[in-house]
């Protein structure tokens, strides 16, 4: 059985910050080390349970995606392969191995660039109320899930840790970042969304909508970054069970949210989760690695 990773510990490396569920390192003046680690939250809490195994899913995933993107925009992946690492990384091989990403560093955009196939989420309750999303004029008419005539980049502001990130109607993003950036960025997260989409399609998948982060590189050329296509940053609904008007299941945290709100979760607490839900939720993410890939993920 695999053995979860709660937490990184690489003295040798400079932790720089503990996400929700990535440590970041920097390991010199040129590169970074994304280590995905078996932590899960939900309604921004992280449970106490870590799930094993995950962490190595989301890493696999992002490989997977970035590959496949690559012809879109280019990525900051140098290596996945712990082999091609400096020796102050492989150094500790048994908790990063096949969980780490060795990425160039670069300027981060301070922008979530989110696309939207499908409305639901918090662009449904926005909808609901005003007809909108991000304050983008939308059809009338439209029901829950409901697939969008054309995707849109619905941007948002990247929060600090702990604090939520803030919907943006895409002229603001053009004030943050820059006309000529924010129309490059809009245009690569369509792109990018488009094509995963149309391949996911194919293999049974929705992705009704997902977050995109970019970089800056020395160069001045504008880079995919951070995770790509997860179902940490994104939500992938079955296709076999999509139905408009309601909500749909998905291939992410759902089963956690769903146990959650069966037992009157307060929203704020961390708490101990029970292998049922531990194991099911590791189902799904492997269920849908198997689905996008067509291989089994390597969780040795």
């Amino acid at each position: 059985m695999i053995e979860a990773l709660f937490e990184s510990n690489c003295p040798d490396l400079t932790l720089i910050a503990r996400g929700k569920v990535r440590d970041l390192y920097r390991v010199d003046d040129e590169s970074l080390l994304f280590v995905a680690t078996d932590r899960i939250s939900a309604y921004d809490v992280i449970m106490n349970t870590p799930i094993a195994g995950k962490g190595k899913i989301l890493t696999q995933i992002s490989v997977f995606w970035f590959d496949f993107l690559k012809d879109i925009v280019p990525n900051h992946l140098i290596t996945a392969n712990i082999d091609e690492m400096p020796e102050s990384v492989q150094k500790y091989r048994d908790q990063l191995e096949g969980r780490s990403l060795l990425v160039q560093s670069v300027e981060v955009l301070p922008i979530e660039a989110i696309v939207r196939g499908y409305i639901t989420g918090s662009g449904w309750k926005e909808y609901q109320k005003k007809g909108t999303v991000c304050d983008i004029k939308l059809a009338e008419g439209l029901r829950e899930s409901q697939k969008l005539h054309a995707p849109l980049f619905t941007p948002s502001t990247k929060a600090d840790y702990g604090d939520h990130d803030e919907n943006i109607h895409p002229d603001k993003c053009a004030e943050i970042i820059g006309e000529k950036r924010a129309a490059e960025m809009a245009q690569a997260a369509i792109d990018l969304y488009t094509k995963a989409a149309e391949y996911a399609a194919s293999k049974g998948i929705i992705i009704a909508d997902t977050k995109f982060e970019f970089g800056v590189d020395k160069s001045g050329r504008m880079i995919l970054i951070d995770e790509v296509l997860t179902p940490d940053s994104s939500r992938f609904w079955p296709a076999s069970s999509y139905k408009v008007g309601q909500s749909q299941n998905s291939y992410d945290k759902q089963y956690l949210r769903d146990y959650l709100t069966s037992i009157g979760f307060d929203m704020h607490t961390p708490i101990d989760l029970p292998p049922t839900v531990l194991d099911n939720t590791i189902k799904k993410y492997i269920e849908a690695y198997v689905k996008l890939t067509g291989n089994r993920p390597s969780l040795h």
